[in-house]
């Protein structure tokens, strides 16, 4: 009953008093009256709730399949309300106070397998000039792990074939040299012999290394289309990108170390690099949940009650 008052009250403030949205208001009452039925079951009170039961119900909802923005929206309700009790004088402290938002988690990125790499070239159709260019275009972003900018500005003089590698400009006008592979290397020069001086137009001069049909730089938007329909040739769901995910997370399963990676791709911060090593963590759990006996499924079991948490009101 007495939590019932307070939540009342609380309701009543947010309503009348506290500048803040209606579907914010919503959402605060929700988690507060899902604490309150949590505090019921622990048997504790809103008003005896110390920071340490507020994290176990905090870990409730999240195992409950809670997202992190609903668990962040859930923190700044407990915040919220305790601090109305604080005000209102029914507490003299604030058990969410030093409670933090959970940080939001990157999404991992897309990766292909070698096979769909080799499944994505192969639907290269090579019976056209632009065909070559195609394939010495893509074999360049996966040999060198390029960004797509960096292809489309990529100059013919900035390609040393005898020495295979490539200066490349990347973000913030920072250069690096990138070996190019000998795939790579193979398909820009056929491309170079025998497709690219077709695709120059008369007495004009284009030191861009991959060409469009009217003959000027390839920009960013042809290589995604011509990308996206090799893509459907080949049966792959894929972005451009992907590509550059791929050559970081392949180089990291052939045992490249983290540094190499990152001056590879020119990531200013190896933080950046470190979220390919969490992509090829999650290859392994799969593996290992889908092979080892005791990878997945784990049996049910009750505990004796001896072991769960008493609350004192």
């Amino acid at each position: 009953m007495e939590n019932q008052v307070l939540i009342r009250e609380y309701e009543d403030f947010l309503s009348s008093t506290a500048q803040i949205a209606p579907l914010s208001r919503e959402t605060y009452m929700r988690e507060i009256r899902f604490l309150s039925d949590w505090c019921t079951e622990a048997a504790c009170s809103l008003k005896s709730v110390q920071t340490l039961d507020l994290l176990d119900f905090i870990t409730h909802r999240r195992q409950g399949g809670v997202d992190h923005r609903t668990l962040a929206k859930t923190i700044s309700a407990l915040r919220s309300f305790f601090k109305f009790l604080l005000q209102e004088e029914y507490r003299v402290d604030n058990p969410a106070g030093q409670i933090d938002s959970p940080r939001r988690s990157a999404p991992l990125p897309d990766v292909m397998t070698r096979e769909e790499v080799e499944a994505f070239f192969k639907a290269i159709q090579l019976d056209s000039h632009y065909g070559l260019r195609d394939r010495a275009l893509f074999e360049v972003i996966y040999s060198c792990g390029l960004r797509i900018s960096e292809a489309a500005e990529l100059k013919v003089g900035s390609v040393f074939l005898a020495e295979g590698v490539a200066r490349v400009h990347g973000k913030g006008n920072r250069e690096r040299i990138v070996p190019v592979g000998d795939h790579g290397v193979y398909w820009i020069r056929q491309y170079l012999q025998l497709s690219r001086p077709h695709m120059l137009k008369r007495n004009r001069i284009e030191d861009s290394l991959f060409l469009s049909m009217r003959g000027t730089a390839l920009s960013r938007k042809g290589i995604w289309k011509r990308f996206k329909q090799i893509c459907e040739r080949a049966g792959i769901e894929a972005k451009v990108h992907t590509l550059r995910h791929s050559f970081a997370t392949h180089l990291l399963q052939g045992g490249a170390d983290l540094r190499s990676v990152q001056a590879l791709l020119g990531h200013a911060d190896i933080g950046t690099t470190q979220i390919y090593t969490h992509v090829e963590n999650e290859e392994l759990r799969q593996v290992h949940a889908a092979l080892h006996p005791r990878g997945s499924e784990a049996p049910e079991q009750s505990f004796p009650s001896s072991t769960t948490r008493r609350h004192t009101p």
